[in-house]
């Protein structure tokens, strides 16, 4: 598994900086080529205007804000994507009820299940 997301760029659209470093690590041992980040909903747009990401998690509230513009930007794109949360989501998934959600703590296994079940349905597979 460890090649799960091997030459992949995903976006990782979190506001706590200590989760966002356990992810880039767990990200990195299942081989992405890069992993870039966005704490607020304005610096994942830009990122997401400037780059192209194979994935993308969202975290669903990012410092009181609500991420679903981050959510339609990536949707335009057609950028594969999932939420991460620590709440139960209920009505911060407008538009995006469908998406897979990961809830908060989660463990690595957690995070490889997720990605092989979207790859499964298409988005990750290799262009």
């Amino acid at each position: 598994m460890d090649d799960l997301l091997s030459g992949r760029r995903v976006l990782v659209v979190e506001d706590e900086m200590l989760l966002v470093m356990m992810i880039e690590d767990m990200l990195t041992d299942l081989g992405c080529k890069s992993v870039s980040s966005a704490a607020t909903v304005d610096e994942a747009l830009a990122l997401i205007a400037a780059q192209e990401f194979d994935v993308a998690m969202l975290d669903m509230n990012l410092n009181g804000s609500d991420s679903h513009p981050v959510a339609e930007a990536l949707a335009a794109r057609g950028v594969a994507f999932f939420y991460v949360t620590g709440n139960t989501g209920h009505g911060l998934r407008d538009g995006h009820a469908d998406r897979p959600m990961l809830k908060k703590p989660f463990r690595q296994e957690d995070l490889i299940a997720l990605l092989a079940r979207l790859q499964g349905e298409g988005p990750l597979s290799p262009q």
